[in-house]
């Protein structure tokens, strides 16, 4: 287990020359949250770091140390390296390796018993999810679903929603993230 997710999201922060408030408003996080994760002091939901990335304008996965960028990514399943930050309800394997300017992003998640961020909220790009083990409780324009195994969601992520695990066993899922930031339009500039 890892425990500077807050030390790095703070040195992104002020890398970006951010304060706390800038990011509140960009993630509809409050102060106070975001103060108490830098510090490690709170608990982090997976959507809270989505939040929190988007805001700060990178991929999630660049909080999980992803070094020596490539264009080729082969990652064994014995090689994937799971990550789970002190105080994250979540466990983390980003699929993209070391892809280069990755223009969506692939991920492994197992969501832990008993996560309530219940707050719908919406931002640019695409969700695609698919949920390999449990019980994932979406929520879609104030709408409750519940997706099981086998079951997927694609969303327009402009759609409010959230997420998460309301159960009392671990939720296993495969997450696809398509974020349109700055970096990602500068990419399909290039197309």
């Amino acid at each position: 287990m890892e425990d500077g997710l807050g030390v790095s999201i703070k040195d992104l922060r002020l890398k970006k020359r951010m304060t706390l408030n800038d990011v509140s408003k960009k993630s509809g996080l409050s102060i106070s949250f975001l103060s108490q994760v830098e510090r490690s002091i709170s608990s982090v939901t997976l959507t809270s770091l989505k939040k929190i990335s988007e805001a700060l304008g990178v991929n999630v996965s660049y909080f999980f140390n992803l070094q020596n960028a490539q264009r080729v990514s082969i990652i064994r399943k014995e090689k994937r390296e799971s990550r789970r930050y002190q105080n994250a309800k979540f466990n983390f394997s980003s699929l993209a390796g070391s892809f280069q300017n990755p223009l969506f992003e692939p991920i492994i998640a197992t969501l832990l018993p008993g996560e309530t961020q219940i707050k719908p909220y919406s931002h640019e790009g695409q969700e695609f999810l698919y949920v390999l083990e449990g019980t994932l409780t979406v929520i879609l324009d104030d709408k409750e679903h519940f997706l099981y195994p086998g079951d997927s969601l694609h969303i327009e992520s402009t759609t409010p929603h959230t997420w998460f695990n309301n159960s009392n066993e671990l939720v296993n899922l495969l997450i696809v993230v398509a974020s349109i930031n700055s970096s990602t339009i500068s990419k399909f500039d290039r197309i």
